[in-house]
C-alpha cells in the first residue's frame, strides 16, 4: 500500500533527494508502525514531537502499534519555539 510521509522545519533533511517539497510517497506493508519509520528514516527521537496521522495526533505510547491504511498521510514536526 502507499501512504505519504510529510516532514517539516529541521526534519525535512532526512527525506531522500527524490522527495518533493516536504515530503515523498511511500510504498509499506501494512504492518509497518509509525515507530518503524521514524527508524528507517533515522530520525532523532528528540526531533520527533508532533505526529498527526490524517490530522489525527498519534500520542508516543501508541506510535509503537499504530499502522497505516492505504492512502494515509503521516507528518511529523520538531518542537518549534517562536514568540
Amino acid at each position: 500500500m502507499e501512504i505519504k510521509l510529510k516532514l517539516f522545519a529541521t526534519l525535512t533533511d532526512y527525506l531522500p533527494a527524490n522527495a518533493v517539497k516536504n515530503q515523498i510517497a511511500l510504498a509499506v506493508d501494512e504492518r509497518t508502525t509509525i515507530d518503524q519509520l521514524i527508524d528507517r528514516f533515522n530520525l532523532p527521537r528528540s526531533l520527533v514531537h508532533l505526529v498527526l496521522v490524517n490530522g489525527v495526533y498519534i500520542y508516543p505510547e501508541e506510535r509503537l502499534a499504530k499502522t497505516f491504511s492505504n492512502g494515509d498521510v503521516l507528518a511529523i514536526w520538531p518542537p518549534i519555539a517562536g514568540g
